[in-house]
């Protein structure tokens, strides 16, 4: 028999899984959360004010990097003494050589070119004929000059002979016993005697005027031949056979050709424009070398002839001849040449280099580095420039430590930080740390370097490009 649950009874109560005791044994308290929340507090409060410190260590190492390279770095050089070559006592100065005599060969009558003796380069003696003209017209001219002249000296004998009759008729008249001839054709007589004498006279000066305008014109016919006036070499010619020949010069606005130009080139001279700086160490006879382009191994002496004792206003300058011996003939006419004085050095002068000096408002002045390490501007006076370097007659001690190249914005009393010049070992090394320091951050106090990105920034820190450059 089966038997039916009886639905009636109700049934017992289902179990909670065993899972959800655990569960409630690991619910913090209010109390633990309250720690752990106290905790993680303060652990933020540590990172926000290692931030806050770091942050204020590195923007100090930055001002401080920065005070640095404010202070500019400067080498100083010390003045030298004298005017020694090694101070730049040489001076240099573009120089032009001359023929000792140069003689311009012109026309002096009209007519064509017959013939050239002589051409560029040949060597000619003083009367030597260079080259002969034609004068068609010269010729006719001196030809009726003394056809003149023979006329001429006839009518004085025809003067003569009317002069000596008329002398004689007035002696007779003028001896004869009183009241054979009367007074008045005695007067007549003298009269004629003297217009005889007087015409006489004016025969005989004509004479001479018409032997003037022959020798006149024989003179010219002796310049149909063109000879040379001194020995030299033909350096110039510029006409040819059959040329018309002008008389007349170039000079003085004239247009007529120069025909030979002959240079005596035994003895040289050479023309210097000396800046008015330097003039007063030029003298009469100080020797100096010449050195030209086309014999850049070859030196030549000269000596200082004379001088224009006179500044040209223009140019303040000084011109300067010098003599050279020219034996061998390789110095030539027109050639530009340097010249180089060798000035003695004066001991009680200081040279420095010219990078040294610094031009404003108060006049020439350079800057020295004091005792405490800050700028000294000083008024300077200078002498002779030699280029690189300038003498300063006064305001500078021998010990004074010169900058070399100063900075635009150097002030007085403005602290510098010295190096040693580039070239030296300590000066390499400074320059060196100074870079690294520059690049890496490596001089901030305390060993902090200069961050990239802090570096990078406009605001406390420099840009990287700057710092390099630096």
């Amino acid at each position: 028999m089966i038997e039916t649950p009886d639905t009636s009874k109700p049934l017992p109560a289902a179990r909670e899984p065993a899972a959800r005791e655990p569960a409630r044994e690991l619910t913090p308290s209010p109390a633990k959360l309250r720690r752990v929340g106290l905790i993680v507090a303060v652990i933020a409060l540590l990172i926000a004010a290692v931030g806050i410190v770091d942050r204020e260590l590195k923007e100090h190492a930055v001002a401080s990097w920065t005070n640095e390279q404010a202070v500019p770095s400067v080498s100083v050089v010390i003045p030298g003494r004298g005017g020694s070559a090694a101070s730049g006592a040489v001076l240099e100065l573009p120089g032009n050589i001359k023929a000792w005599h140069e003689a311009s060969i012109y026309a002096r009558v009209s007519g064509y070119l017959k013939e050239w003796n002589f051409d560029y380069g040949a060597h000619v003696k003083q009367g030597q004929v260079l080259a002969t003209i034609e004068t068609p017209d010269l010729d006719a001219q001196y030809a009726a000059a003394k056809a003149d002249l023979d006329a001429s000296r006839a009518k004085v004998n025809v003067a003569r002979a009317a002069m000596e009759f008329a002398k004689t008729t007035y002696e007779r008249w003028r001896d004869s016993p009183k009241g054979v001839v009367s007074v008045q054709e005695t007067e007549a007589k003298k009269a004629d005697y003297e217009t005889g004498l007087a015409s006489y006279d004016a025969a005989i000066a004509g004479v001479k005027a018409d032997e003037g305008a022959v020798d006149r014109l024989k003179a010219l016919e002796e310049f149909k031949n063109l000879v040379a006036p001194i020995d030299g070499i033909v350096t110039v010619r510029t006409t040819d056979i059959g040329d018309l020949i002008n008389a007349g010069s170039g000079a003085g606005g004239g247009s007529a050709p120069l025909l030979f130009k002959v240079a005596e080139v035994d003895k040289m001279r050479v023309f210097v424009q000396v800046p008015q700086a330097m003039s007063a160490g030029i003298v009469r006879g100080m020797t100096a070398d010449l050195t030209v382009p086309q014999y850049p191994e070859r030196i030549f002496k000269a000596t200082v002839a004379t001088t224009a004792s006179a500044i040209d206003p223009t140019a303040r300058t000084l011109l300067v001849e010098l003599y050279a011996n020219n034996p061998d003939g390789l110095l030539e006419p027109g050639t530009y040449a340097q010249v180089h004085f060798d000035f003695k050095p004066n001991p009680n002068i200081l040279t420095i280099p010219a990078t040294a000096l610094i031009f404003q408002e108060a006049g020439m002045q350079v800057a020295v580095v004091g005792p405490d390490g800050r700028a000294q501007l000083k008024a300077v006076t200078l002498g002779r420039n030699f280029g690189s370097d300038v003498e300063v007659l006064r305001g500078l001690s021998p010990s004074d430590r010169v900058i070399n190249s100063p900075p635009d914005s150097l002030t007085q009393g403005q602290l510098v930080s010295v190096v040693s010049p580039p070239g030296s070992s300590s000066g390499g090394e400074v320059a060196k740390t100074a870079g690294a320091g520059a690049l890496t951050g490596a001089g901030a106090p305390g060993g902090a370097g200069v961050p990239a990105s802090a570096g990078a920034t406009s605001g406390a820190g420099v840009p990287a490009s700057a710092a390099t450059e630096r």
